[in-house]
């Protein structure tokens, strides 16, 4: 991810991330590019979910959003915001969150815990990897 921030302009990026549309598109399409599998039953059949690009178990009905188990879950800002950001730390990792702030007009407090979570993923795999590398159960890989 972070090389694919770090290869593009920001007006490039603007033009690919410009909607909260295309950004659940991208996620989704990166997230899901090998397969759905659902985490609670390992099923690999799905379809539609309620939320926009969400994927729902046909077998034990659990739904998993695009966002799920990534950088972007449970996160407070409109995901195109998220981006951005995610873009600019990824390009300047020193970048102060007090700017961030400024330029976003949210809550310091709010750009400096996004900015920890997206910097935790940069150090812990040396790449910004949106995705949590959860290891699957024996028994649904066999």
């Amino acid at each position: 991810m972070k090389s694919l921030f770090k290869n593009i302009g920001i007006i490039e990026f603007d033009d690919l991330f410009s909607t909260d549309e295309r950004c659940f598109e991208f996620l989704a399409g990166k997230k899901w590019e090998n397969g759905f599998i659902c985490r609670k039953c390992g099923h690999t059949n799905y379809c539609k979910g309620k939320k926009p690009y969400s994927r729902r178990c046909t077998k034990c009905k659990s739904e998993e959003s695009a966002t799920a188990h990534t950088a972007f879950h449970k996160c407070k800002l409109p995901l195109t915001e998220a981006f951005k950001i995610t873009y600019l730390v990824c390009n300047n990792p020193d970048i102060s969150t007090y700017k961030l702030s400024e330029k976003f007009n949210i809550r310091q407090m709010t750009c400096w815990k996004f900015k920890k979570k997206i910097i935790e993923c940069i150090n812990q795999r040396g790449d910004i990897d949106i995705f949590e590398k959860e290891a699957l159960t024996k028994e649904f890989i066999e």
